[in-house]
């Protein structure tokens, strides 16, 4: 890129915005000397450089590059044995402090930085020697009493003879305050002399050290303070000695540490080069844009980086992909400048790794030239014509042009008779597009709006112009030729119609026809782009509207779970409550069991129905058996169904009521409502010659057997029948009751256990089982 190029897209007003963003001398040295990159992968980086400082100013953060100095040129005096003054030393201790607070900031950071982390490893921290130069010198550049204890003594003696001169002095203000002008004490040479009036110079005697512009007034330094006057300055003698030997300790530190140094300081100039390239970009609400090397460009809704944002008009530019060129026609002062430029001068800052001012999905090429013909530039020093400064450009553009260059003509081919003019333009444009330049080219000839209909990869383009209010729009209408309302802006301006009318008539029918569609076409795109708007508008307002419902949703539905969370606590406090009710009413009941007709095992099989009821009161269990197509079907006597509120099975006894039911859960008969049962089966008819009885695992078969006062042959019968229907049912243990009795019955039953093939273990009943009057067997 050549510094013309840059002058004429005006990029060095870019890079004065630049400079403004840096926070240091070394940023801005680092922003003045930006120059466009002309490779791929150096561009790339730079943008993932400015990305990440953009990361961190998108949440409002500022990485605190305060008092960093750019102490290269101290440094290199300390390598070389000079001695570095007391500002300079502190500049040195003020940037390792610096330094060492933005690697704490950058690391601090939530973000993925991989390239600033990468960078602040780089940065030494240096304590030693930031406190070795502050313990010497203070904040406004003083060396301070304890650099060293020599200082200090030397300090504690000069204030002594300070007194001692003072004190002299002030006996002379208050016994010959007559032979003074003024009763004070003044320095004249670094001494401490009197202001004695011309006539008792003598009464006073000593050294005049100097005079008033009148001469009336000597500044004398009195006989009796001569030799305290010495022994003060011989201290302060003493003083600048050890300060300059503290100096050229500190500085020999400071050049010990110069490859720590340097490199800190050339991490810092490049951290704030970064940041300094995103705050320009944030300042103009730019984009990232993806980088590409074969040529294509596409923004969204770009603007003039020099323009206010009040003021300029944004435009969508498409090039390289469906067509190579763009030649904008119309008349002059319709903003086809100002579209050059910004395409231009956006590419220049792309490649620079600036964001640009354009929506976000942007992608910008990497040219190795980028060329410019804008603007007059008449050369007054060689005598050329405006046509000509143009044309020799144009010669020394076509001599380098290649498939990696942007081609921008301003006016192509003005300055000359129209009808050359125009020949030349296209005689110029087909050369450079037959290169495979990417070119864009202004031009107010009307020959030219046909060029982009006879040629391949060209397209036409123009600015809107508003022919009610008589200014241009600057809306770049991609795709329709520019047209010279003059007739339109003539009416508007008050021109006779008869007038115009016979203009008309001059204008041949074909330029008529041409002008009719570029109309309709104009029309036609603005009203495309209005409804796209307006559907863009929907759009954005529906995607809103169905986050909203689905946050809403999202709400309601952890509220209903917190309430179904609530009640099914409420509802388990309520069931052990009534659980450690019903126990104490089984035992009440138990201890009159004497008077009752109740087998025991019968209660023991209520009190273990009790136990395992448990509620099932999920939102989803229950919403599932409510929605259970089941549920709406007509029970009949005998149908297996299931009571959801203990979940248990049973058996269907008879229809009470249009909602309700009689049913058998174990020993117990309750009557339910229809919502509370689900479905299971119907149980299957006996019929009148079985050839075999099959019972499923959901037919009820009691967990206990009672053979207490059964005589010992039906007993084993029936123990033979009742072990058959637990293993159809699938019980892995069942209980046989034989009571304590003699034992023959207790001793038949382990006896028949031993040789039946279903059972694979059985024992004794532990105490809570029914101890010895019960045998468990365990089936296979």
């Amino acid at each position: 890129m050549n510094d013309r190029i840059l002058r004429v897209l005006e990029f060095n007003k870019i890079l004065e915005q630049l400079t403004n963003f840096a926070a240091t001398t070394l940023g801005k040295d680092l922003t003045s000397r930006l120059k466009p990159s002309t490779d791929l992968a150096e561009v790339e980086i730079l943008h993932r450089e400015t990305d990440e400082a953009a990361q961190i100013l998108r949440l409002n953060e500022a990485i605190p590059l305060g008092g960093i100095f750019d102490i290269r040129a101290s440094i290199k005096r300390s390598v070389i044995g000079g001695v570095l003054s007391t500002e300079e030393c502190l500049d040195v201790a003020n940037t390792i402090y610096g330094g060492r607070q933005v690697k704490d900031f950058i690391e601090k950071q939530e973000e993925i930085l991989p390239i600033l982390i990468e960078l602040v490893q780089r940065i030494t921290p240096l304590r030693n020697l930031e406190t070795k130069i502050k313990s010497c010198i203070d904040d406004h550049g003083h060396v301070m009493d304890s650099a060293s204890a020599k200082l200090r003594s030397i300090r504690s003696s000069i204030r002594t003879f300070e007194s001692r001169v003072r004190d002299k002095l002030d006996n002379y203000t208050k016994s010959s305050s007559n032979m003074l002008s003024d009763a004070i004490i003044t320095i004249r040479n670094d001494r401490y002399v009197l202001p004695v009036k011309q006539e008792y110079r003598g009464s006073i005697g000593g050294i005049v050290h100097d005079q008033s512009a009148s001469g009336a007034t000597l500044f004398m330094e009195p006989k009796a303070v001569v030799d305290l006057n010495n022994q003060l300055q011989e201290a302060r003698g003493k003083e600048k000695q050890e300060i300059n030997r503290i100096l050229e300790e500190l500085t020999e530190h400071i050049a010990e540490s110069e490859v720590y140094l340097m490199e800190n300081v050339m991490v810092l100039g490049q951290i704030d080069f970064m940041f300094a390239r995103a705050k320009l970009g944030k300042s103009m609400k730019a984009a990232m844009p993806k980088m590409n090397d074969n040529g294509l460009i596409k923004m969204n809704q770009a603007r003039h980086p020099l323009i206010p944002m009040k003021e300029v008009v944004a435009n969508d530019v498409e090039l390289g992909e469906t067509f190579t060129s763009i030649v904008i026609t119309g008349p002059n002062t319709g903003g086809k400048t100002v579209t050059l430029k910004m395409i231009g001068l956006c590419t220049l800052m792309a490649q620079s790794g600036l964001q640009i001012p354009a929506l976000d999905g942007c992608e910008m090429a990497v040219f190795e030239n980028v060329f410019a013909d804008i603007g007059d530039e008449q050369s007054i020093e060689q005598n050329l014509s405006t046509f000509s400064s143009h044309m020799t450009n144009i010669v020394n553009i076509i001599k380098q042009v290649d498939n990696r260059s942007l081609v921008l003509f301003d006016e192509l081919g003005a300055g000359t008779d129209p009808q050359e003019g125009a020949a030349l333009a296209i005689a110029i444009l087909d050369e450079v597009i037959a290169r495979n330049a990417r070119v864009i080219a202004t031009t107010h000839y009307p020959e030219l709006k046909a060029y982009g209909y006879n040629r391949e990869n060209v397209i036409n383009a123009s600015v809107e112009f508003d022919v009610e209010t008589l200014q241009p729009t600057y809306r770049l209408l991609i795709g329709i030729p520019g047209r010279s309302n003059a007739f339109e802006i003539s009416k508007r301006l008050g021109l006779n119609e008869s007038i115009i009318d016979q203009a008309k008539g001059h204008i041949g029918v074909d330029s008529k026809s041409v002008e009719n569609m570029i109309a309709s076409l104009e029309y036609s795109q603005i009203q495309a782009e209005k409804e796209y708007q307006q559907a863009h508008q929907n759009l954005l307002e529906s995607e809103k509207l169905q986050g909203d419902l689905k946050r809403e949703w999202h709400q309601f539905d952890q509220k209903r779970e917190e309430l179904y969370r609530k009640a099914e606590t409420k509802a388990e406090k309520a069931l052990q409550k009534a659980r450690e009710e019903a126990e104490l009413i089984i035992d009440e009941i138990r201890n009159m069991k004497s008077a009752a007709s109740v087998k025991e095992h019968e209660w023991i099989e209520a009190k273990k129905m009790l136990e395992e009821a448990k509620p099932n009161l999920s939102a989803k269990q229950q919403k599932k058996q409510r929605n259970d197509k089941s549920s709406s079907k007509e029970l009949q006597e005998g149908d297996e169904i299931k009571l959801i509120t203990v979940n248990q099975n049973g058996t269907v006894l008879e229809k009470v009521s249009d909602n309700e039911y009689l049913v058998q859960i174990g020993i117990m008969k309750v009557k339910v409502k229809r919502s509370d049962l689900q479905a299971i089966g119907k149980q299957k008819q006996v019929m009148d010659k079985p050839l075999a009885t099959v019972k499923g695992s959901n037919y009820h078969v009691s967990t206990e057997l009672d053979l207490r006062g059964e005589r010992f042959e039906d007993a084993l019968i029936k123990l033979e029948k009742y072990l058959d229907d637990a293993m159809l049912a699938g019980y892995p243990k069942v209980s046989v009751i034989h009571g304590k009795g003699t034992g023959a019955l207790r001793t038949g039953v382990k006896e028949f256990a031993k040789k039946h093939p279903g059972i694979s273990a059985f024992r004794t009943g532990t105490m809570g089982e029914g101890g010895s009057g019960v045998t468990i067997l365990e089936l296979k």
